[in-house]
C-alpha cells in the first residue's frame, strides 16, 4: 500500500499533484494562530505543519512547495502529531464532525472516526507517547472525554466518561509519556488527571480546583499542563508567571502494571517563575520549556533550575513550541550572530541535573508560533531568530487580483496589505494601516492604482506596485466601505458602504500627473448594498454605473449629468417581487441581446435586459445548501469557444464554477467547500487561471487552480438535451410526475380546440401560452401574476431580437424546462407560510401566532397583487368546496351572500398557518 512504501518527502512529488476536478487547492495563503504550527523537519530542513481553516498544511518553507490534507468539512479546531512525526490527528467542530488521523509520509488519511461527539464536534485532541492510543474532549456544554484507540476498526472508543460542569470547559489535554493510560486535561481553572484500564466498568479521574488562598498567592488561570519526566510530578502552567507542581501520591508501576485505583493527585507547591503570563508548557528531554506572552522561551531543569532563554523584541505571545526531530549537522564554521536579531544566551549545553543524573547537550533547532500570527525559525547553535512567515491575525475580508500579472492583494481587518506573487507564490511588498482594518480591494483595469476601502469608511488610492499612496485619503462614507470599483477607462471610482450610499470619485490630470477627487454621494438604497458594477454605454465608450441592494432596487447612475456633490440617478428598477438579489455581474455577449446577470436568495439567476431591465430569463442556478453570494466572469483565453463563458461564484462557504450559458442544467455547475465558517470574498487571475477566495474570520485566502476541461467533461457525462432535466422531476423520466405533467400538457392542448368539439383535431406538440399558468398550477406550481407574466414573455420574446417574430406557443420539452426553472427551488415550504404569519399575525392563548379572519380578507383585497371581493369569494369558495369530508348543500357561488355565508361558516375567526395550509388551501402538512 502508499501508506506501508511511504517515505519522508515523497508528499513533494509532481507526479503526485494532479488536477482531476474543475477547482483543486493550489495554495493557501495564512493559517489558524490559534493552533499550534508543528514542525516535521529534520536538521536544517523547515518543513511546518500548520493548519488553515478545514485543511492541514505541509508547507516546505525552503522548497516553496505545500501539500494539502482534505477531508474535513468543518474547521479544524485541534491537532496533535506523534513523537516520530508521522501520524497526524485532526478534529473539527460543528455538523457531522470528523476525527481523522492522517499519514504525513503519504498524505492518506489512515482513520476516520464518525459521530465522534455528534452534539459540537472536539475541542481538545492528544495522542499517546506510543501512538496507539487518542484523547478527546467534546467542545459541548456537557463535555466527554473519549480514550480511542485509533488503529482498532471498531467506531466505539476504549473509554469515555462525562465531566460534571463545574470542572470547568476543558481545552487541553496530553497523555502521560511513560504511561499511554494516564493523561491530564485542564480549563482555565481546574486541572484533572484520569487513569483508563482497558477491561475495567469503570475509569478513574479527579479533579483539582486551586483558590488564591491554597499558597497565599495569586494563581492565576491554567494554560497548559504536562507530566514531569520523573513520572512522579505534573506540573501546570498559569497566567501569573507560575507553575503549580502536582504530587502524584501512591505507588508509581510500570504502565503494563496498571494500579487497583487512581493514585491521589495534590498540590505540593507554586514556584514562580516570572511576571509575564506563561501561554505554553512542554518537557523536551530533560529540560522543561516555557513560552510566555512576551515572545520569550525559556529553559528549566528537573528542578525548575534557570538554564538559558531565547527572546527577540519582534516576537509576540507564544503559541506554540516545536522542535526538530534530530539535531542539525554541525556548521564547518562557527558563524556570527544575526544582526537583526539577538537571544539572551549563547547556544547552551543543559547543566548536569542531579536527579535524574544527565548530562545533555541540547543542539534541536524549533519553531515558534505566536498568536499575532507569526512563525519564528530558531537556530540554537547560531542563536538566529528567522521569520518565516508573517500573516494576517484579523479576519481576511479583501482580495483583488491584478488585471496584466500575477499579482494578488490580500488585506484584512489588522490593516496589513499584502501583495503576493501568485505563480511563484512569493512575497513581493506590504504596507500595514494603522487607523483601520482593510475591507475591500480594486485594481484599475489599467493596473496601474490599488484603491482600499476601510472600515472607518475612508479610501485610499495607492500605487499598484509600491502600495504608496498617489493621493490623500478620502473620508466621505459614513460607514464602513463595503465595495469598491474602477471604471473600465480608470476614470472613475466608485464605493459603497454600509449605511447604503454610493460616492462616486472622479480622476483629474494636473501637471505633476493625476489625481483624485470627491465627486459626489447618495443614500440610493434603504437596505445594504450588495453590488455596485461599471459597464460600458451600448452607443459610446462611456461608463455607466449600477448598484443592487437587498430592498431589490437595481439603480443606474448617470455620470455626465453629475456634478460636485450631486450625484443624478438615471433611473431605478424593482427587480424582484419576493426574493432578495444578492449579486450582479455583466453578463457576456453570447447573443445578440446584451444582459445583465443577478442571483437571488431563492436559488435563481435572472437575465435583464441592459436597457430595458425587463427580465429576459429565469434560470435554476447552482444548489448547494445556499444561495449564490457573489459571481464574476472568468476572463477568456483565445481558444476558448465563444459561444462558452464561465463564470466563477461563491456561497456561504463554497466556490465554485459554473458554464455559460445558464439554462438550468445542474451538470453544468460544481462546488468545493473553501471556508466552512464563511467565504468573504472572491477574486480571479487575469488569464483566468486561478481563482482566489478570502475566508474572512478564518484569516485565510485560498488559490484554486481551474480546470474547465474537468467541468466540460462532467456535463457530457450528464446527458444531453431532455436528460439533464429529468432527472430534476420527481422519478425522473418514468416516474408518475413525468406523467401526470404529459396529461395535463395534453389535456391543455384539449382545452385550447374546445372539449366538446365534433371538429377533426390537429394532432400537435404544443399548447398556446395561455395554458402555461393552467398547467404550472396542476403541477403544485403556484406563480404570482408577475411571476406568470415574466415566463410568458420569457417565451414570447425569446426569438423576438433575431426574427422579430413573437412566439405563440410552447413545446413538452421547453415547457419542462420552463417549468423547472421557475419553479421553487426546493419545492413548496410550511415555512414560508409561517413567516408569513409570524409577520402578520398576533399571539393567541397558545402564544401561536394567528391572523383575524376579517383582517386576512382585508389584506387579500388591498395588498399584494390585491384581489376583488368577487374573485376573492370565487377562490375561498372553490377551496373550501373541495375539502375532503365535508357534507351539505353546496351555496351558489355566483350569490354574493351566499359565498360570504359559507366563508364564515366554514372559516374559523382565527386562522394559524396550519389551519391556513391544511384546511383552506388542502396542503399536505408534514408531521
Amino acid at each position: 500500500s502508499l501508506v506501508w512504501a511511504a517515505v519522508p518527502g515523497m508528499l513533494f512529488q509532481e507526479d503526485r499533484q494532479t488536477n482531476l476536478h474543475p477547482l483543486s487547492l493550489s495554495w493557501v495563503f495564512g493559517y489558524n494562530s490559534s493552533l499550534a504550527v508543528h514542525s516535521l523537519m529534520d536538521g536544517e530542513d523547515r518543513v511546518l505543519l500548520y493548519v488553515s481553516s478545514h485543511t492541514v498544511v505541509i508547507h516546505d518553507v525552503l522548497g516553496n512547495r505545500q501539500y494539502h490534507l482534505q477531508g474535513h468539512t468543518n474547521t479544524i479546531s485541534c491537532l496533535c502529531v506523534s513523537e516520530d512525526r508521522r501520524w497526524v490527528a485532526t478534529a473539527d467542530r460543528g455538523p457531522d464532525a470528523l476525527i481523522i488521523v492522517w499519514d504525513s509520509f503519504s498524505g492518506v488519511p489512515v482513520r476516520t472516526i464518525f459521530e465522534s461527539h455528534p452534539e459540537d464536534g472536539v475541542s481538545a485532541i492528544a495522542i499517546s507517547q506510543d501512538a496507539k492510543y487518542l484523547a478527546t474532549i467534546s467542545a459541548g456544554t456537557v463535555q466527554r472525554v473519549c480514550v480511542w484507540k485509533w488503529t482498532s476498526p471498531t467506531e466505539s472508543p476504549e473509554r469515555s466518561t462525562e465531566l460534571r460542569p463545574e470542572f470547568g470547559y476543558q481545552d487541553y489535554v496530553i497523555f502521560n509519556p511513560q504511561n499511554p493510560y494516564e493523561f491530564v486535561s485542564n480549563s482555565k481553572t481546574q486541572v484533572i488527571f484520569y487513569l483508563w484500564v482497558r477491561g475495567k466498568s469503570q475509569d478513574q479521574c479527579t479533579a483539582s480546583l486551586l483558590s488564591l488562598q491554597t499558597f497565599n498567592s495569586a494563581v492565576g488561570h491554567f494554560s497548559q499542563s504536562v507530566f514531569h519526566f520523573n513520572n512522579s510530578q505534573a506540573l501546570t502552567a498559569t497566567s501569573a508567571g507560575k507553575l503549580v507542581v502536582w504530587d502524584m501520591v501512591g505507588p508509581r508501576t510500570p504502565s503494563k502494571e496498571l494500579p487497583a485505583k487512581l493514585h491521589s493527585v495534590k498540590a505540593a507547591k507554586l514556584v514562580p517563575l516570572q511576571k509575564e503570563s506563561l501561554t505554553v508548557l512542554q518537557v523536551f528531554e530533560s529540560c522543561i520549556v516555557t513560552g510566555d506572552v512576551k515572545g520569550q522561551v525559556k529553559f528549566y531543569d528537573g528542578q525548575l533550575q534557570f538554564l538559558t532563554s531565547y527572546s527577540h523584541c519582534t516576537v509576540g505571545p507564544i503559541r506554540s513550541i516545536s522542535f526538530s526531530k534530530t539535531p542539525p549537522d554541525p556548521p564547518a564554521a562557527s558563524p556570527a550572530c544575526s544582526t537583526s536579531c539577538t537571544a539572551s544566551s549563547q547556544p547552551f549545553i543543559a547543566r548536569s541535573d542531579s536527579s535524574n543524573s544527565v548530562s545533555l547537550t541540547l543542539n534541536r533547532n524549533f519553531i515558534l508560533s505566536t498568536s499575532d500570527a507569526t512563525v519564528v525559525y530558531v537556530a540554537t547553535d547560531r542563536t538566529d531568530f528567522e521569520k518565516i512567515m508573517e500573516e494576517a491575525k484579523q479576519a481576511v475580508n479583501a482580495i483583488a487580483c491584478h488585471p496584466q500579472q500575477a499579482l494578488v492583494a490580500v488585506g484584512s481587518h489588522c490593516g496589513l496589505l499584502k501583495v503576493w506573487d501568485y505563480q511563484q507564490t512569493e512575497y513581493l511588498v506590504s504596507r500595514i494601516f494603522t487607523q483601520a482594518g482593510i475591507q475591500c480591494l480594486s485594481y484599475d483595469p489599467k493596473g496601474y492604482f490599488l484603491a482600499a476601502g476601510f472600515t472607518d469608511g475612508s479610501v485610499y488610492i495607492l500605487d499598484a506596485i509600491s502600495l504608496r499612496s498617489s493621493c490623500k485619503e478620502f473620508k466621505f462614507s459614513h460607514g464602513p466601505v463595503t465595495h469598491i470599483s474602477f471604471s473600465h477607462d480608470s476614470e472613475y471610482l466608485a464605493t459603497a458602504d454600509e449605511k447604503y450610499s454610493v460616492t462616486v470619485y472622479k480622476r483629474v490630470l494636473r501637471k505633476r500627473g493625476g489625481c483624485w477627487k470627491h465627486l459626489a454621494g447618495l443614500q440610493s438604497h434603504y437596505k445594504p448594498i450588495r453590488s455596485i458594477l461599471f459597464g460600458v454605454q451600448l452607443d459610446s465608450n462611456k461608463p455607466r454605473l449600477l448598484s443592487l441592494g437587498e430592498d431589490r432596487q437595481l439603480v443606474e447612475y448617470d455620470l455626465n449629468s453629475s456634478s460636485k456633490d450631486h450625484l443624478v440617478v438615471l433611473r431605478g428598477d424593482w427587480i424582484e417581487q419576493v426574493a432578495v438579489p444578492l449579486c450582479l455581474a455583466w453578463y457576456p455577449q453570447l447573443s445578440t441581446e446584451s444582459f445583465i446577470l443577478t442571483a437571488n436568495n431563492c436559488y435563481k439567476m435572472k437575465l435583464y435586459n441592459t436597457t430595458t431591465k425587463i427580465c429576459r430569463k429565469t434560470l435554476l442556478g447552482p444548489t448547494y445548501g445556499s444561495p449564490l453570494e457573489k459571481i464574476q466572469i472568468l476572463p477568456t483565453t483565445s481558444t476558448t469557444d465563444p459561444q462558452k463563458s464561465y463564470l466563477a461564484y461563491i456561497t456561504k462557504d463554497k466556490v465554485g464554477l459554473q458554464i455559460l450559458p445558464v439554462d438550468g442544467n445542474p451538470h453544468k455547475s460544481s462546488a468545493f467547500i473553501c471556508h466552512p465558517d464563511g467565504v468573504s470574498d472572491l477574486a480571479s487571475s487575469y488569464d483566468g487561471r486561478y481563482v482566489f477566495t478570502a475566508g474572512g474570520k478564518d484569516c485565510t485566502v485560498m488559490k484554486w487552480e481551474v480546470n474547465l476541461n474537468a467541468l466540460d467533461a462532467a456535463v457530457s457525462l450528464g446527458g444531453e438535451d431532455l436528460i439533464p432535466f429529468y432527472s430534476l422531476l420527481d422519478g425522473g423520466r418514468e416516474g408518475k410526475f413525468f406523467g401526470e405533467l404529459e396529461d395535463y400538457f395534453y389535456y391543455a392542448q384539449l382545452c385550447s380546440h374546445g372539449i366538446d368539439t365534433l371538429e377533426t383535431r390537429q394532432v400537435s406538440t404544443h399548447i398556446p401560452l395561455e395554458e402555461i399558468p393552467s398547467v404550472m398550477r396542476a403541477m403544485g406550481f403556484y406563480p404570482s401574476e408577475e411571476e406568470i407574466e415574466e415566463m410568458l414573455n420569457e417565451v414570447k420574446f425569446s426569438k423576438y431580437v433575431d426574427t422579430g417574430e413573437e412566439v405563440t406557443k410552447i413545446n413538452l420539452g421547453d415547457f419542462i424546462k420552463l417549468y423547472i426553472n421557475h419553479r421553487p427551488a426546493f419545492g413548496l415550504s410550511m415555512k414560508s407560510i409561517q413567516r408569513a404569519f409570524q409577520i402578520l399575525g398576533y399571539d393567541n392563548e397558545n402564544g401561536d401566532k394567528f391572523i383575524d379572519r376579517g383582517d386576512l380578507l382585508l389584506l387579500l383585497q388591498h395588498r399584494g397583487e390585491n384581489m376583488t371581493e368577487d374573485e376573492l369569494a370565487q377562490c375561498l369558495t372553490t377551496l373550501i368546496r373541495k375539502r375532503p369530508g365535508r357534507g351539505g348543500s353546496e351555496p351558489d357561488t355566483d350569490d354574493p351572500s351566499g359565498a360570504a355565508a359559507l366563508t364564515e361558516e366554514e372559516i374559523p375567526e382565527e386562522i394559524t398557518a396550519e389551519i391556513f395550509a391544511a384546511d383552506i388551501l388542502g396542503l399536505p402538512i408534514a408531521e
